[in-house]
């Protein structure tokens, strides 16, 4: 039989594993078992909290209570938990069209969205329909950006207010929501001409046509249609397309003419030599057949 041989190092390396298992097993010693010192090797002892459960009519009235009271955030509460414990119950319904309006109140507006949108999944026959698409449409109209930043919200808000407008023609929200719909294009036409006269000032002229050709044939009826047409004015001016120069001013002025953009652009046709001319036969000229120059909601 062959012994094994260690070299220096091994013994040394082998003594001091030695070492480390003594001192390990002294220092557990004292102990009886391994689980002494290991938490995780105990029965967790656990005291679940049965709550009684409230009644539904309870929790409705609680949360009136709050709403009344301003608190719309406990009000919220109070409704959501009529969904989770009696959500066949004749209360969860008007629960949850109070969560919507809920927090709307307390400016929260995607939860209002939600709610708004819980309610008429659920149920779109109900009397209370429109008034949970009045929620969620004036919960995105009141995220409406300012008119550099992107739109999407007021997108969403108009889409939202038509139908509105298509589902329920005769709901008492119409009028306000028709309003508000003038507003919500005021600003989408504001975003195009912020664009357009971007475009005009690193002379791209035919960029800039189109943004201003969209404010006049998608928001003829917001406060931005007048420079609209003077800066097709310029623009086309610049593009040497003199024809439809001379009707976007004179469409213009026939329009608005007492408007400062009809004297701007009626100035800038004069330096080129030429007169405001309505071409009939031109996009613009067909845009406004008929028009009225009255914005109605806003002030000019």
């Amino acid at each position: 039989m062959r012994l094994k041989t260690f070299n220096t190092g091994e013994m040394a390396s082998g003594g001091k594993r030695l070492a480390l298992v003594f001192s390990l097993a002294a220092a557990l010693g004292g102990c009886d078992t391994l689980s002494s010192i290991n938490p995780f090797d105990r029965p967790a002892v656990y005291k679940p909290e049965v709550l009684p459960e409230v009644p539904a009519d309870k929790l409705y009235n609680e949360g009136l209570a709050r709403l009344q009271n301003g608190d719309s955030e406990g009000a919220t509460k109070k409704f959501e938990e009529i969904d989770k414990q009696a959500p066949f119950s004749p209360y969860s319904k008007k629960g949850l069209i109070l969560t919507a309006y809920s927090n709307y109140q307390a400016s929260k507006w995607e939860d209002a969205i939600t709610a708004s949108k819980r309610f008429l999944a659920q149920n779109p026959a109900s009397p209370d329909a429109a008034y949970a698409q009045y929620i969620m449409a004036m919960s995105y109209f009141n995220q409406i950006p300012d008119a550099t930043r992107d739109q999407e919200r007021t997108e969403q808000a108009l889409r939202a207010m038509q139908e509105l407008l298509d589902r329920y023609p005769k709901s008492e929200y119409v009028v306000d929501v028709r309003e508000k719909m003038l507003v919500a294009r005021d600003q989408l036409a504001g975003k195009e001409m912020n664009v357009g006269r971007f475009y005009l000032e690193k002379r791209n002229y035919t960029g800039a046509v189109n943004r201003f050709r969209d404010v006049i044939t998608k928001y003829q009826t917001t406060r931005h249609v007048e420079e609209a047409l003077m800066r097709l004015t310029e623009a086309y001016m610049a593009l040497g397309i003199t024809n439809e120069a001379q009707t976007a001013a004179a469409v213009l002025g026939h329009n608005f003419p007492d408007s400062p953009w009809y004297k701007d652009a009626y100035s800038l046709l004069e330096s080129g030599g030429l007169q405001p001319r309505e071409d009939r036969g031109s996009y613009i000229s067909r845009l406004f057949n008929g028009f009225t120059s009255t914005v109605t909601g806003l002030i000019r």
